[in-house]
């Protein structure tokens, strides 16, 4: 079975969206790393030297590489990536090797093996 690493960076306001989201999608878990920071094409408003921003959450998703696509098209509408700059962005990576990921394995073999 092959993996993908989709990582969402979002608004702090939208995560359990995407939590949910993703879940719903097929995604069996996911890291949460709270307070993240970050500049976009606009630099960040700034007063008495400290920056004027929502704080963000980066969200890690180990996946089966046949949901990523459809997972990561699902968060990106119901949080409204595409329309709405600034709300956050999705990505995918290659994972070549993973430990400790065998339950997750057994239960989409018996997932796919249901749907069949």
């Amino acid at each position: 079975m092959h993996f993908k690493l989709i990582i969402v960076f979002v608004d702090d306001d939208k995560t359990d969206l995407v939590l949910d989201t993703a879940r719903q999608g097929g995604a069996k878990g996911a890291t949460v790393i709270n307070n993240a920071r970050g500049q976009g094409m606009k630099q960040s408003k700034t007063f008495f030297g400290l920056t004027l921003e929502a704080q963000r959450d980066v969200v890690l998703m180990l996946v089966e590489e046949h949901l990523s696509r459809f997972i990561m098209e699902k968060i990106a509408t119901v949080a409204d990536f595409d329309n709405t700059p600034g709300t956050g962005i999705a990505i995918q990576i290659d994972v070549e090797d993973a430990i400790g990921v065998m339950h997750q394995v057994e239960v989409l073999q018996q997932e796919l093996e249901g749907s069949l």
